[in-house]
């Protein structure tokens, strides 16, 4: 009892040792990431929407890849497909939820260090029920989510149904996610007065007002590697605490599992909210949704059957709902911290629901 207790702890030592290697990692990578769009003069959003979503996500699709690709048998490929599914849903819910109330936190600590200094009851910042942007602003944001919902729709479509060809248009998804990217990197100009923004001087490189190119891409591919193996360790944590919980594997597997491995792309929101860069946090996690619409779910449907269940089919209906609340806030110009926070609740909905599923 003593000895599993002692496990138990070492577990649990290890999930926050990793999840502060994720948080500093993630420092570094997004200090990184926006000198590398300025050296390749890319625009400011496509740091967020390609850069950094492509860097964080690419670990996961290399983990889908080898799931899909080397799984001994197919329960052990259909490990790949349901991480297909995981990350687009833990982005529409906890990514999203997580940005709203970090968000507003900020927006309460601006207001009362208005409020102390000033005497005013109004942040000039703006109030925790201001939109999170413009008309032009909002119609940016609803880009991203009109794109990634008819893609996540073919993809849980195809999750029903059977027919010959229905691994090769794995290639489809390949390609939506090249129209994407060549959209985005060709859409620069959209990014406004950011575009100025003075950057934080490099952090491997403090006092060097220009630094080297090296020392850019250095530092981008030293903190993902630390971001990949912190990230896997984290699941793999989880996995042990999760029986130690009372919760079975299914369980662990499709509820804290999708969390753990969006982690990094949670941080980086976190990171760029704390630094005043709203537009930045938003474009990496509806940068990131796009890849996990389309490149995990084309080596799935390449190398795998692509059949749901109906857990798999309950997250692809929950994320599918997640988004249609997120697009219609932003199409009318309502998207607050507060409604972008409720993005959250919709995993708390997939939780209850899956309880009966797997039960």
């Amino acid at each position: 009892m003593r000895e599993s207790w002692t496990i138990g702890v070492i577990h649990f030592l290890l999930l926050i040792v990793c999840a502060v290697a994720i948080y500093l990692s993630c420092e570094w990578f997004v200090n990184a990431v926006e000198w590398l769009g300025k050296r390749l003069n890319v625009g400011k959003m496509a740091v967020g929407t390609i850069l950094a979503a492509f860097g964080t996500a690419l670990p996961e699709s290399v983990v889908t890849l080898v799931a899909v690709t080397t799984g001994g048998t197919e329960e052990a490929k259909n490990i790949g497909v349901g991480a297909a599914m995981g990350g687009p849903l833990a982005l529409a819910t906890v990514a999203y939820g997580v940005t709203g109330a970090m968000l507003l936190l900020k927006r309460r600590k601006e207001k009362a260090h208005v409020l102390e200094t000033t005497g005013m009851p109004e942040s000039r910042a703006g109030g925790e029920g201001e939109a999170l942007g413009d008309e032009k602003d909002m119609r940016r944001l609803a880009k991203d989510q009109k794109w990634f919902l008819p893609i996540f729709i073919v993809k849980v479509a195809l999750g029903l149904v059977a027919f010959a060809f229905k691994p090769t248009l794995g290639l489809l998804f390949f390609a939506a996610y090249a129209v994407y990217f060549w959209r985005e990197i060709r859409g620069g100009g959209d990014d406004g007065d950011e575009e100025d923004e003075e950057l934080e001087p490099l952090k491997l490189q403090p006092k060097v007002a220009s630094p080297a190119t090296w020392a850019v891409v250095l530092q981008t591919l030293v903190t993902l590697v630390v971001i990949f193996f912190a990230s896997q360790l984290f699941v793999k944590q989880l996995d042990a605490i999760g029986p130690m919980l009372g919760l079975s594997a299914a369980v662990t597997a499709l509820l804290l599992s999708p969390v753990a491995t969006e982690l990094p792309e949670i941080m980086n929101a976190i990171i760029w909210v704390r630094q005043g860069k709203t537009k930045l946090a938003l474009a990496n996690i509806s940068g990131a949704m796009m890849i996990q619409a389309t490149v995990p779910s084309g080596l799935g449907l390449l190398f795998t059957t692509w059949k749901f269940d109906g857990a798999l089919l309950w997250a692809g209906l929950i994320t599918m709902a997640a988004i249609v609340y997120l697009l219609l806030t932003m199409r009318a110009h309502r998207l607050t911290p507060a409604r972008l926070t409720v993005a959250a609740g919709f995993y708390v909905v997939f939780a209850i629901g899956l309880v009966p599923i797997l039960g």
